[in-house]
């Protein structure tokens, strides 16, 4: 408890665990219905997107942000139409996107000054440095991804479990494919700072594969992965400050302890059952 008060008397980490606690619980939610419907590496191929979109605009001297949003949000809905309407399949569509923008972010740094502390920043995370004004970007944007997929939910689940079905209720498949497709872009983007182009698919995959561990109902999964987030978030971040590690991986290494108790539990509550019968 000591070692949190002391923590939270720096403001730039209070900053950190502002957004880094709202992008968690963002992505870790979506994640669910990501990874039922096999998009879970899409989190890597967006966020190799948005490194290219935040190279170029350092090159070029824009707004990093402001240029990567609503590119990454582009790149979420040409992958989608390119699944959908081709023979190319999601793994081989992100892969091919994936490597290309990350291929034109390096030769973007390389054709100007070479890879800044900006470039590194948003390769590998720097959440101790987010400014006051990314904190309230990051607050604004997670509510309203908050807000969609809350407002959407059942919908969210019909579509991720039987799209067939849903479209034959009345359901807008494509709309609410397209809408988790946005809402995807835009944490990819707001978790780019926190946890880099490297890892920021960590946050999307961990906390559901985590939950599917122990629970089976969606919305067990989703509650689950909700808490898992924060939780290990808050874990990475205490972790980070006490052994001074750098704290987007030290984050990815508490949800990877995570996954492991709840598949330990798991096991054991197999092993429970079967011999009670």
């Amino acid at each position: 408890m000591k070692l949190i008060v002391e923590m939270l008397s720096y403001p730039f980490l209070v900053r950190a665990f502002v957004g880094g606690i709202l992008v968690s619980l963002c992505a870790a939610l979506l994640g669910v219905s990501l990874v039922l419907k096999r998009y879970s590496m899409i989190g890597d191929g967006l966020s190799h997107v948005s490194f290219g979109a935040l190279s170029v605009a350092l090159a070029a001297g824009w707004a990093p942000l402001t240029v990567s949003i609503p590119v990454v949000v582009l790149a979420a809905f040409f992958l989608l139409r390119l699944t959908e309407n081709s023979k190319v399949r999601s793994d081989g569509a992100i892969a091919m996107i994936s490597a290309v923008s990350l291929a034109t972010g390096i030769v973007a740094t390389s054709l100007t000054t070479g890879l800044t502390t900006d470039v590194s920043s948003y390769m590998f995370g720097s959440i101790l440095a987010m400014t006051p004004a990314d904190v309230k970007l990051s607050a604004g944007l997670s509510a309203v991804v908050l807000g969609l997929f809350l407002f959407c939910y059942n919908k969210i689940f019909a579509v991720t479990f039987d799209e067939n079905f849903a479209r034959a209720t009345g359901v807008n498949v494509s709309l609410y494919n397209i809408l988790t497709a946005v809402l995807t872009a835009v944490t990819i983007v707001l978790g780019m700072r926190m946890m880099g182009a490297m890892l920021i698919s960590s946050l999307i995959i961990f906390p559901a594969l985590t939950s599917m561990r122990l629970f089976k109902s969606f919305k067990g999964v989703v509650l689950s992965s909700g808490l898992v987030a924060v939780v290990c978030f808050c874990g990475g971040m205490i972790g980070s400050y006490r052994f001074s590690t750098p704290a987007g991986a030290s984050v990815v290494l508490a949800n990877m302890g995570a996954f492991g108790l709840f598949w330990l539990t798991a096991r054991i509550r197999e092993v429970w059952y079967g011999r009670k019968k």
